[in-house]
């Protein structure tokens, strides 16, 4: 199937460019059910078949109650099975902390906060050294996008990070893959979605970045990629990667 094939190939040179993954890891993923996270955790287990690297895997869902009320993740629990994945499915108070105990009138930043620490503390209780998170392309375009128009600085989520207070890494596979392809792949391997509850969804900053990007593409075609490319030109946040060092050093030696 092309389009999984293609994710895959995203994948393998992400892992291989940024040095994700070791022999011997035990990799905690973390899958929310939706396209992206359906995607990375697919493709860590199909490329345990090929990639020449001794990994094991453990899924892990943070189900954030939202209104109090449990979501149905029994399609995540399918798919690990059929992959031979352990599969942990966490109850939180994170969306009745969020939207009925504080009512947050922005309550992206708060929740994605709470959701990180609890996701970190699963890891770790799970006997897992790495944490891959569904992080593609696009998002981290958006990321940089806005970082600098809400905070006035230059900065992104980096495709590989170690945080010392935890003992833990932190890794996003999907980060070359842009997001039409993670949609293709997720339509063609015919993967079962698991719809947010969110009371936020779609009404975020983040969505009206997205939709700010799509309009600079209708008149300023390649803006995103340009800006992809000034990330990693730039260094920002470890996104030089090996070949992309290589060959801008090699391009500064020529010229």
């Amino acid at each position: 199937m092309q389009s999984v094939q293609r994710m895959l190939g995203y994948m393998r040179k992400a892992i291989q460019e940024f040095d994700m993954i070791e022999n011997g890891d035990h990799i905690a993923v973390g899958v929310s059910g939706g396209k992206d996270s359906m995607v990375l955790l697919m493709g860590l287990m199909e490329l345990r078949r090929f990639i020449g690297i001794d990994y094991k895997l453990t899924a892990i869902t943070l189900d954030p109650m939202f209104h109090g009320e449990s979501t149905d993740y029994s399609p995540v629990a399918e798919l690990c099975e059929k992959g031979g994945v352990e599969y942990k499915l966490i109850p939180t108070d994170i969306g009745q902390v969020v939207f009925d105990v504080l009512k947050e009138p922005n309550p992206c930043s708060l929740c994605a906060k709470m959701r990180r620490g609890a996701l970190h503390e699963a890891t770790k209780a799970a006997g897992c050294n790495k944490l891959a998170l569904g992080h593609n392309y696009d998002d981290a375009v958006e990321t940089f996008m806005m970082n600098l128009f809400n905070e006035g600085r230059i900065g992104c989520f980096a495709p590989v990070s170690y945080m010392s207070r935890r003992d833990l890494t932190v890794i996003r596979p999907m980060v070359l893959a842009p997001e039409r392809d993670v949609i293709r792949c997720a339509e063609g391997a015919e993967l079962p979605i698991v719809k947010s509850k969110c009371p936020a969804a779609g009404h975020t900053y983040r969505q009206t970045t997205k939709e700010l990007l799509k309009e600079l593409e209708k008149t300023n075609r390649g803006v995103t990629a340009r800006i992809f490319g000034a990330m990693r030109r730039a260094k920002v946040d470890g996104w030089a990667g090996k070949e992309f060092a290589d060959y801008v050093s090699k391009t500064s030696v020529r010229s």
